[in-house]
């Protein structure tokens, strides 16, 4: 089932997507129907399809969900660890050596307040002069750490920041319009396989192509189900929670995003994510 939010009576309620279509689930946002599957213990899809509408009409999606809470991992695909060591002019450092050993790194990435949905434009910071998209799979969560569904994300970063100290990470993380979410959320029966999933990302400067790169989920080094055992670890996340799985894809610093840059990322079974890049305050 591919379920997410639209905008219907001059609200976002969550929704039933149909193809090109959606059936609106009325007073009920995403975050909301999934904290009524959980205290009715009915399956999510099951009581989506209950109390969606019958008359299915065009509608787009937004942001596919309102997290309570976003986390985020890093050092799950060899080129991020790699490249970050690189930027601290070690061959093998603090990055490899989480890439290796079991522990993940995670992070808090924020909550709702800094997260947008397609079409909305994504955060470069003014104190950035090297500011990326990080093209990532994520995890939506139940309350117990169950995977209710994926959805894309957009981890945008401030890479200079971090790069000139490691203790400045929060500073490149989270800020205003951080993290892009969308277009939809594909629960685990339809996406059987999420580690045969071939993700690509494209920067665009008006006319030119800037930037493009893609990478498998295959190439993961940890498995989901480890990601969120670490991240529930004396930290027992809301319902609704979103986690970032972590970026295969290294824009370089000669294509970092300057306003007005659209950044498009895309998995076939899940849809495009398109963001354009703007200046935040």
């Amino acid at each position: 089932m591919r379920l997410g939010q639209i905008r219907f009576a001059q609200q976002t309620v969550a929704a039933v997507f149909e193809r090109e279509l959606a059936r609106p689930i009325p007073n009920y946002s995403m975050v909301e129907l999934i904290r009524k599957a959980e205290q009715e213990a009915t399956p999510l899809t099951a009581l989506a399809q209950e109390l969606a509408s019958r008359h299915p009409e065009p509608a787009a999606p937004v942001i596919p969900i309102h997290p309570p809470e976003t986390w985020a991992c890093g050092c799950t695909y060899r080129p991020s660890a790699s490249f970050r060591d690189a930027q601290h002019g070690e061959k093998e450092g603090i990055y490899d050596y989480v890439f290796r050993n079991p522990r993940p790194e995670i992070f808090f990435k924020g909550t709702a307040r800094v997260c947008v949905g397609p079409g909305q434009p994504i955060g470069i910071r003014p104190d950035s002069r090297f500011t990326a998209p990080e093209p990532e799979l994520a995890l939506v969560l139940g309350g117990k750490g169950e995977i209710l569904g994926y959805t894309l994300a957009n981890d945008v970063s401030a890479w200079d920041i971090e790069r000139e100290n490691p203790l400045y990470l929060p500073q490149s993380k989270f800020y205003c319009a951080c993290c892009a979410l969308g277009p939809v959320i594909v629960t685990p029966d339809e996406l059987t396989d999420p580690y045969r999933l071939e993700m690509s990302c494209t920067i665009r400067r008006g006319e030119e192509v800037i930037f493009e790169g893609c990478i498998s989920t295959s190439a993961l080094a940890r498995t989901f189900e480890q990601l969120v055992g670490y991240l529930r670890r004396a930290n027992r996340v809301p319902s609704g929670s979103v986690l970032l799985t972590g970026t295969g894809i290294i824009v370089p610093e000669e294509a970092a995003l300057r306003p007005g840059d659209l950044v498009s990322i895309r998995i076939p079974e899940i849809g495009e994510l398109s963001n354009p890049a703007a200046l935040v305050a």
